[in-house]
């Protein structure tokens, strides 16, 4: 009789598991249709008048000006995750997840994009309402009833992924390549003009970029910021769905020897000095199963 946990349907997606990037954009996708559901639902009730999910609905998840954050202080949680701008800021959106995202979870592994995604999106959520605190029309906040979008992740994670391996390029062809940079040049420049230059937009882009920068730093310097989401969620796994293990057995733990963390260290040092295409095949495949890990 099999005892060992019970899977969810998405684990049954090809690379879903180990895979954050797909995560992220599947959740994000889903967010978008359910917010999209409820904008339909909304229209209806109100008969075609939006003010019924102005009200009712974008002020609970939106991030607010400073004056109403206190009485809504959870949508600094949820802000990131919704897009409301249509299909095509979502598609554009994840396509720069897609490009950044996945660079970041090549060379430092998969356990480390969701935590990064969220620490980029709370600090620059908190640096943009400290920007509302500006005097004058320096702290005007662009939106009355809230911020919604990802722009502090995407550009954090644009920052983690040329902060790991600048020489890094895209090869579009066998012959013709984009370099990291150029590419991630190209992406500030548009979402620095997005922002409408409000200086709180502005001060939110800076915080998740600095963010994106820092964890790569801390990750490089042996620390693991991430780890303890995974903990919590995996306690909590535990706790709701019994497994093989409930019966007071211990699983077996494999732990990485130092000299394998070293070596890790090693190629990521590598890469920064002469880019990833540097690498040996024998190289790549440390950091993949480093990444697995």
């Amino acid at each position: 009789m099999n005892t060992g946990r019970r899977r969810s349907v998405l684990s049954y997606i090809p690379g879903y598991t180990n895979n954050a990037v797909l995560q992220l954009i599947i959740f994000s996708g889903t967010a978008f249709v359910v917010l999209g559901l409820v904008w339909g639902v909304m229209f209806l009730l109100y008969q075609g008048n939006g003010v019924g999910f102005d009200e009712y609905i974008l002020p609970y998840i939106a991030l607010p000006t400073v004056a109403v954050f206190p009485h809504h202080w959870w949508t600094l949680f949820t802000y990131g995750w919704f897009h409301f701008n249509g299909f095509f800021e979502l598609l554009s959106n994840m396509l720069w997840l897609y490009c950044f995202g996945s660079v970041v979870q090549m060379l430092v592994g998969h356990r480390q994009v969701i935590p990064l995604y969220i620490y980029c999106l709370l600090t620059g959520g908190i640096f943009y309402l400290l920007g509302q605190f500006l005097p004058g029309a320096l702290g005007a906040a662009p939106h009355i009833i809230g911020l919604l979008g990802p722009r502090a992740a995407l550009i954090g994670m644009a920052a983690a992924a040329v902060t790991l391996t600048p020489q890094y390029r895209f090869y579009l062809t066998e012959t013709f390549s984009i370099p990291l940079l150029v590419v991630a040049g190209i992406f500030a420049a548009l979402t620095l003009l997005s922002s409408g230059f409000y200086l709180p937009v502005i001060l939110l882009l800076i915080a998740g970029g600095l963010t994106g920068y820092g964890y790569i730093r801390l990750l490089k310097a042996g620390y693991r910021p991430g780890d303890w989401m995974y903990q919590l969620t995996g306690r909590i796994a535990q706790t709701v769905t019994p497994d093989e293990y409930a019966n007071g057995k211990k699983p077996n733990k494999n732990k990485q020897s130092r000299s394998i963390n070293d070596r890790v260290d090693d190629i990521l040092d590598k890469i920064n000095q002469k880019g990833y295409n540097s690498l040996t095949s024998e190289e790549k495949e440390i950091l993949l199963r480093a990444g697995k890990e």
